[in-house]
């Protein structure tokens, strides 16, 4: 009996352990970082209300972005400057962790999923 006690004891002091779920929602505004590779140039990128601005190579882009839900936001070029970038990219969290999320994008309506990886680097 008393071993069944101090089961029950430990795993109840293992689940009041258990770390606070991680809010989507701190991924809103900040300032992020695309780590250069797989497909991505390093992109320094600043988010305020409804603007996102991505710094990377030599330019400076200034998108629209709009929230569906916690993990799912469209990115829309204020001013493009080809066709391709007239279209919305549509993004899907797929992974969150402390200070970064994995993230997949498509392009207008295209079969093409690229993948990658946002960490925030400052408030």
């Amino acid at each position: 009996m008393k071993k069944i006690v101090l089961i029950i004891a430990v795993f109840t002091l293992i689940l009041s352990c258990k770390n606070e779920p991680l809010d989507p929602d701190r991924f809103k505004t900040g300032t992020f970082e695309i780590p250069g590779g797989k497909g991505y140039e390093k992109t320094v990128i600043i988010r305020q209300d409804s603007i996102q601005i991505e710094k990377y190579e030599d330019r400076i882009d200034t998108l629209l972005i709009t929230w569906k839900n916690n993990f799912n936001y469209t990115l829309k070029m204020i001013n493009p400057e080809t066709a391709i970038d007239e279209d919305p990219i549509h993004i899907k969290i797929t992974n969150i962790e402390k200070n970064s999320y994995e993230f997949e994008a498509v392009i207008g309506h295209s079969n093409f999923i690229q993948k990658g990886e946002i960490i925030k680097i400052l408030d």
